[in-house]
């Protein structure tokens, strides 16, 4: 079964049953859900909904699908077309629209694909918004409108462009400073939206771009996560190129990796860091991160006298904690940056303008730029167990096992060590225990998960 229903929306693989993936039937339904919610009973305004999709090879089916049945529920639609998740992001507001919907499935393959569901803010649904919405979508409670009060569509291809004002428009990016550095930067768009979106930001602050897969055809040339494993050739070329760095973006352009100028990895984790490092010097101030987030970001803020606190995972947790402490800058540590002083959501766009100056004022190599951070090393493994073990009662006992620790359980259970740290979460959806650790090296990271994992298994008697 892959189809996968959440607070944020729906998400699954393109074809096959009604209720097992995600087919026309299944996009008709959330998308009806989505703007009965919307409605919420009140018929007598006339509400709007922006919609946008990344370029997947299901986008214009599922996209017809979704804006056709917005506009049979009454509410008018302006259609973004080929976008980004932050550019919806950021059209919402600008629009006065009630809410959003992007489809794309993130950094998920090509077979899939998502209705991703935002507020009136443009920011992501909370948990009881969330279930509302699969309660109504569960109980087919849909009240279509007749023929003199349907919706319109509108279309709007302009707001890439709006995008890449809005963040050139930001104080803190110094278009000037980067244009003089003269950066060569080698782009790889995983052939979907952010070819076409980050090249023109980048040409627009006087870059020279090297595009590599950066047709929007929907055709991943690899796994579309930016993790390093998948990104040998922009690494191979940003050597051959002699450029400056590279970037990379996953489909709906909303993660952020750099490759150094010798072909290594910057480190997803330290995009973030980045990015914050010259905002909090720039603008002093507090930060937010999730519990799986690099430790590094709270090294650097307590660099810069602002004060760091780590939020359960998911964006939408991340968001509200950086209310909350009213964070200048925050995201995760996926190459997620969430800028407030432009909306809350990860943004790509930002990230990559924040670099870019940050790196144009320290007049130094990316490399070198990497080697001035705290030295950290992740490891990410899972544990698979049998249906029967109970995972909440494995949790209760790893956390009386180090209760003499730093402990955390707002989101699983995290162990706070001196020099590293654990994060147990378990799967909602299958019994899998997910452990991430981080240490000052590679060793120590993988040596930790080990114990870990070892010590679980003697829990639950594997």
């Amino acid at each position: 079964m892959t189809l996968i229903k959440s607070i944020s929306g729906i998400r699954g693989t393109i074809g096959g049953k009604v209720g097992d993936n995600l087919t026309p039937v299944d996009a008709v339904k959330f998308a009806s859900a989505y703007g009965t919610w919307l409605k919420n009973g009140n018929n007598n305004k006339k509400f709007k909904v922006v919609v946008g999709r990344d370029a997947r090879i299901s986008g214009p089916m599922i996209h017809n699908l979704v804006v056709n049945t917005l506009v049979g529920l009454g509410i008018d639609v302006v259609d973004l077309g080929l976008s980004t998740t932050p550019t919806v992001e950021v059209a919402v507001p600008l629009e006065n629209a009630d809410g959003g919907i992007i489809l794309t499935a993130s950094h998920n393959p090509k077979q899939w694909n998502a209705l991703k569901l935002l507020n009136g803010k443009g920011e992501f649904l909370n948990g009881i918004e969330g279930e509302k919405i699969l309660q109504i979508a569960e109980a087919e409670a849909f009240d279509f409108s007749d023929v003199d009060n349907l919706g319109e569509i509108t279309e709007n291809d302009a707001y890439m462009d709006i995008h890449i004002d809005e963040v050139l428009n930001l104080p803190l990016v110094d278009v000037e400073a980067v244009k003089a550095a003269k950066f060569k930067v080698v782009v790889d768009g995983v052939n979907s939206s952010g070819g076409i979106i980050i090249p023109k930001l980048l040409e627009l602050m006087g870059v020279e771009v090297v595009k590599l897969y950066c047709e929007p055809n929907g055709h991943f040339p690899h796994n579309p996560e930016p993790l390093k494993e998948h990104l040998t050739d922009i690494s191979e070329l940003v050597v051959k190129e002699k450029a400056d760095l590279g970037v990379v973006v996953d489909p709906d352009v909303d993660r952020l990796a750099f490759i150094c100028e010798d072909g290594e990895m910057f480190g997803e984790e330290y995009t973030l860091v980045a990015c914050a490092d010259f905002v909090l010097g720039k603008t002093p101030g507090n930060t937010v991160s999730n519990m799986s987030s690099s430790r590094a970001l709270r090294d650097v803020t307590n660099a810069h006298k602002g004060n760091y606190e780590a939020s359960a995972v998911g964006e939408v947790n991340v968001v509200d904690l950086m209310k909350k402490n009213n964070a200048i800058i925050g995201g995760e540590g996926n190459g997620g940056i969430i800028y407030p002083e432009l909306h809350y959501g990860r943004d790509s766009l930002v990230g990559v303008a924040l670099f870019l100056t940050h790196l144009a004022n320290k007049k130094i190599t990316v490399s070198a730029l990497r080697a001035s951070y705290p030295e950290y090393y992740m490891s990410k493994n899972k544990i698979e167990l049998t249906p029967q073990i109970d995972v909440d009662a494995i949790l209760i006992a790893m956390t009386e096992k180090y209760k003499n620790e730093d402990i955390t359980t707002i989101d699983g259970v995290k162990i706070d060590f001196a020099n590293e740290w654990v994060h147990l979460r378990k799967s909602n959806t299958e019994p899998i225990i997910r452990i991430y650790t981080e240490a000052p090296s590679q060793n120590q990271a993988d040596a930790l998960a080990l114990r870990i994992i070892d010590e679980i298994k003697a829990v639950a008697g594997i």
